[in-house]
């Protein structure tokens, strides 16, 4: 097995054609190993979102190649698209995206629901969301919904919702975004502590003192990427 769980190799994604065509990435090439801490920023319009997307296996490549855990995923059909995305990587997003009516012990048992027979019936879902839930410092909380939470519980909700399946990848979308400073520190000091128990973690954000907490950061501007270890120097 390949130590990368990342591999991307001249990745580029056009949108449109001819004197519309808008090229968001420009041949981007870039690893990221097991267990790797890494940050991806960019201004707007730099093709950040794009190269998140084509990791989440949200959107495809125009040309390049993408393997994710050995497996190349960029000319994958929709349906076998979907099956990676839900079995191999965790979200988490800036908004939290929990369904209000739903416990957070419900909101974290949903992906199970997706992948279905692999862990077992709903009292082992349940057993797995609450040790997830545990996990994340609310092992108290199982029964609250999310009204009944601050922005930092809900967004820690979100986080054992994404790692219940046990994915390979945890991706994180501007996970501070919509938090007070405070509630952030928490939320990335959390996300240090998974990635100090060995999870994979792609973080994307556009502050530089968060992604100042990962191990590396990739650039993205104008379509092409740059590296930099957080303490080292930059290579393209």
């Amino acid at each position: 097995m390949s130590e990368n769980l990342i591999e991307i190799q001249d990745l580029t994604k056009v949108y449109g054609s001819g004197e519309a065509a808008v090229h968001a990435l420009r041949g981007v090439s870039l690893e990221v190993a097991r267990g790797e801490f890494v940050a991806i920023v960019g201004p707007s319009g730099s093709g950040k979102s794009t190269l998140m997307n084509i990791i989440g296996c949200l959107d495809r490549p125009t040309s390049g190649q993408y393997v994710l855990n050995g497996r190349d995923v960029s000319g994958l059909s929709k349906n076998d698209v979907a099956t990676v995305r839900n079995r191999e990587i965790g979200f988490v997003f800036q908004s939290y995206n929990l369904l209000p009516r739903f416990s957070a012990l419900k909101n974290v048992m949903l992906p199970m629901l997706y992948v279905g027979g692999n862990h077992g019936g709903e009292r082992e879902w349940e057993r797995r969301a609450v040790a997830a839930l545990e996990a994340v410092g609310l092992g108290d909380r199982l029964r609250h919904r999310p009204n009944q939470l601050s922005g930092g519980q809900q967004q820690r909700v979100a986080i054992a919702r994404a790692l219940v399946n046990q994915p390979s990848l945890l991706l994180a979308d501007e996970p501070t975004g919509n938090l007070d400073t405070q509630s952030g520190g928490e939320i990335i000091a959390l996300l240090r502590d998974l990635h100090a128990g060995g999870a994979t973690i792609v973080l994307v954000t556009h502050e530089p003192d968060i992604a100042r907490q990962a191990q590396r950061v990739i650039t993205v501007r104008d379509g092409y990427s740059s590296t930099k270890n957080t303490k080292g120097r930059e290579e393209n």
